[in-house]
């Protein structure tokens, strides 16, 4: 039975990537490291950013890499005002609600970024469960977000759905055992589903995502 739809916020909720590109982008030309949107998407996507910057810059010291990643997301925070929600997000969001299922989000997002992008959205009263694998010893592509999700939400991995864009988060969910599905807004269907997505949807507009949710029964209490 379905209990709970779980989200990804970044490329999921929200299509961001631009904005993290871009960034990126001008950030590691400084260094002398040229990207595009290829190797942002096979080196950077969905990872954390200590990650990302010791993988990258690995001459940096724990504190500069600390500060590099603070730099990075406050200069996000400064030019994503205008972020809206992906198509059909708000209109799924009430059939979530009509149904009384649980929802929650599950983010590699910065803490900061998580409450500006739900804010900006005005969603910050929607989710009344965040979890922002950022805070944790361990962030996706590790299952471990989405086990303490499904451990907060009292429910099995066969009672959820999981909505994501990127490949750590894809392999963080399915690696929690949770049914999958892949939003198609950063990356090419194929390799979402090579990757262990069960379906893939263009947004929340596709009528795959309604004969999915014709497909599964509904818990009601």
């Amino acid at each position: 039975m379905l209990k709970a739809i779980l989200f990804d916020l970044d490329g999921t909720i929200v299509n961001t990537d631009p904005f993290h590109y871009r960034i990126w982008k001008e950030i590691l030309s400084n260094y002398g490291i040229e990207i595009n949107e290829k190797s942002y998407k096979e080196k950077i996507s969905g990872g954390t950013n200590p990650i990302i910057i010791k993988k990258l810059l690995p001459h940096l010291s724990n504190t500069e890499v600390e500060e590099l990643a603070d730099s990075k997301e406050a200069k996000f925070r400064e030019i994503a005002t205008n972020i809206e929600p992906l198509a059909g997000l708000l209109d799924f969001i009430e059939w979530i609600e009509n149904q009384k299922l649980q929802k929650a989000v599950v983010t590699n997002a910065p803490p900061e970024n998580a409450e500006f992008m739900l804010r900006v959205l005005q969603l910050k009263d929607t989710f009344p469960l965040v979890i922002l694998g950022s805070e944790m010893l361990v962030g996706k592509p590790d299952p471990a977000p989405y086990k303490l999700c499904l451990e907060k939400l009292e429910i099995s991995p066969e009672e959820a759905i999981v909505f994501e864009d990127s490949p750590s988060g894809i392999k963080s969910a399915v690696g929690a055992g949770i049914y999958t599905v892949g939003v198609t807004s950063t990356h090419e269907p194929e390799s979402l589903l090579k990757l262990g997505a069960s379906i893939v949807i263009n947004d929340f507009t596709d009528e795959k995502l309604q004969q999915l949710l014709d497909s599964w029964e509904i818990f009601r209490e």
